[in-house]
C-alpha cells in the first residue's frame, strides 16, 4: 500500500487506508457534538485489477471529492447520504469530507445499463450477469432493455471482489436489506443516467455502497463513500457512441486498457508497473473532462 502523507492531521486519528481513501476518527468526540464521525480523505492513488498502482494521478482525489459532493446534492431527494461537512483540516481541504460513521453493508451495489467489461465476459459465457438472464445476441456496449442490479461481495484490499447473485445477497445480509439495496441502487442509477444524458454523457454502469447509522434500531440505508466518479463508473461520450465495439472512455478504463496492452507487459499477478508520463497525463485529462462535462463547472487547476 502506498503510504499516505496525511497520517498526522491535528484532531484526527488515522484508522485505516483503502486502495484510494484514508479514514480518520476524531480524537475528541466533543468536537463533533458527540456524534460518530469520519474524515474521509481521497488520495491521488489509483487502482486497477485489485492492485494499487505505483503512479498517482495528480488532482485525482480532489476531482473524486468534488464530483461526489456534486452528485450527493443532485440525488439528495432519492436517498439520504452520509455527508456532514467540508470543514476539514487545511492540509486535506478539497480532497476530503466529514461524514457520518456507518455500519457498512459489505456489498458492492453495481448497476448496469449497458453491457461492457466483466459483465460482457460473463454474458458471453453464461447468457446472464450475476444470475440475471439477458436476451440473446447482445453485442459489446449495447444498451440493456432495463438497468440490472449485479452485486459483488466486497473484498479486502488486494483481494478480488466476488460477483454474486441477488439470492446470495439475501443470504448474506437478509431479504429486507437486499431488497432495499437493489431498489435504492437502481433508483440512483436511473436518476443519474438521466442527468448525465442531459450533459451528453452515457452512464454505462456504476456502483454504490450503503450503510446503517450506528444508533440502535436504525433501519434506513444511507448512501456512502464516493459516488458516480470516473473511479466507480463507466462514462462514454454520447456524441460518438457506437455499440458493437469498445467505447472511448471518460474514466479509468483508459488505465486498464494500457495495463492489458503489450506495451505494459504486465501479468496482473506481480507488482504493477509504473505508468508512463503520457498515460498519467491523459488519465488526468479524462477525469477533468468527466467532471466538467457532468457538473458544468470549470476545473480549478
Amino acid at each position: 500500500m502506498t503510504k499516505t502523507p496525511y497520517e498526522n492531521l491535528r484532531g484526527w486519528t488515522h484508522l485505516t487506508s483503502g486502495k484510494v481513501r484514508d479514514l480518520y476518527a476524531p480524537a475528541d468526540l466533543s468536537a463533533h457534538s458527540g456524534r460518530d464521525a469520519l474524515l474521509i480523505v481521497a488520495s491521488d492513488r489509483i487502482s486497477a485489477f485489485d492492485h494499487v498502482l505505483p503512479s498517482p494521478i495528480p488532482d485525482k482525489g480532489r476531482i473524486l471529492t468534488s464530483m461526489t459532493l456534486w452528485w450527493f446534492d443532485q440525488l439528495s431527494d432519492v436517498t439520504a447520504n452520509h455527508f456532514v461537512s467540508v470543514e476539514v483540516p487545511e492540509t486535506v481541504k478539497g480532497r476530503s469530507m466529514i461524514t457520518e460513521r456507518l455500519q457498512m453493508v459489505p456489498i458492492e451495489c453495481v448497476v448496469r445499463g449497458y453491457i461492457a467489461g466483466s459483465g460482457l465476459a460473463e454474458y458471453r459465457e453464461t447468457g446472464s450477469i450475476c444470475g440475471v438472464e439477458l436476451p440473446e445476441g447482445l453485442e459489446e456496449c449495447d444498451e440493456l432493455p432495463e438497468p440490472i442490479f449485479t452485486p459483488a461481495a466486497k473484498a479486502q484490499v488486494g483481494e478480488h471482489d466476488e460477483n454474486i447473485t441477488f439470492e446470495e445477497v439475501k443470504d448474506r445480509v437478509g431479504t429486507g436489506t437486499a431488497l432495499q439495496l437493489r431498489e435504492k441502487s437502481i433508483a440512483l442509477y436511473t436518476r443519474a443516467r438521466e442527468i448525465a444524458k442531459e450533459k451528453g454523457v452515457i452512464l454505462a454502469d456504476t456502483k454504490f455502497e450503503f450503510g446503517y447509522r450506528l444508533q440502535p434500531g436504525e433501519k434506513e440505508l444511507i448512501l456512502a463513500d464516493e459516488i458516480l466518479t470516473p473511479d466507480s463508473s463507466r462514462f462514454w461520450d454520447a456524441s460518438i457512441y457506437e455499440p458493437g465495439k469498445p467505447q472511448p472512455s471518460l474514466d479509468k478504463q483508459f488505465i486498464r486498457d494500457w495495463l492489458t496492452s503489450e506495451e505494459s507487459d504486465w501479468d496482473q499477478d506481480s507488482a504493477p508497473p509504473e505508468l508512463p508520463a503520457d498515460i498519467v497525463d491523459k488519465t488526468r485529462e479524462r477525469y477533468i473532462l468527466a467532471y466538467e462535462r457532468l457538473t458544468g463547472r470549470t476545473w480549478k487547476k
